[in-house]
């Protein structure tokens, strides 16, 4: 019953696509220990609770992808 609630919750914000903290962790190469700190700091892409998982919208992990790759240009 909760990952149907979680299922609507989705529906409602509207994004398309969604990520794990294990595929963001995987995308940029760290732990999900070390996503799940980032969260804790207020740092890396911006996740929500759905249930009791934290998931990340998609345009949430490219603007953090944006947002480094800048950082480094500068």
């Amino acid at each position: 019953m909760s990952d149907m609630l979680g299922v609507l919750e989705l529906q409602k914000v509207g994004h398309a696509h969604y990520l794990t903290t294990a595929e963001v962790a995987a995308r940029y190469r760290t732990a999900a220990s070390m996503v799940r700190y980032w969260r804790h700091i207020g740092y890396g892409p911006k996740g929500m609770k759905v249930g009791r998982r934290v998931l990340y919208p998609e345009d949430s992990v490219e603007e953090f992808a944006r947002t480094l790759k800048a950082e480094r240009a500068s």
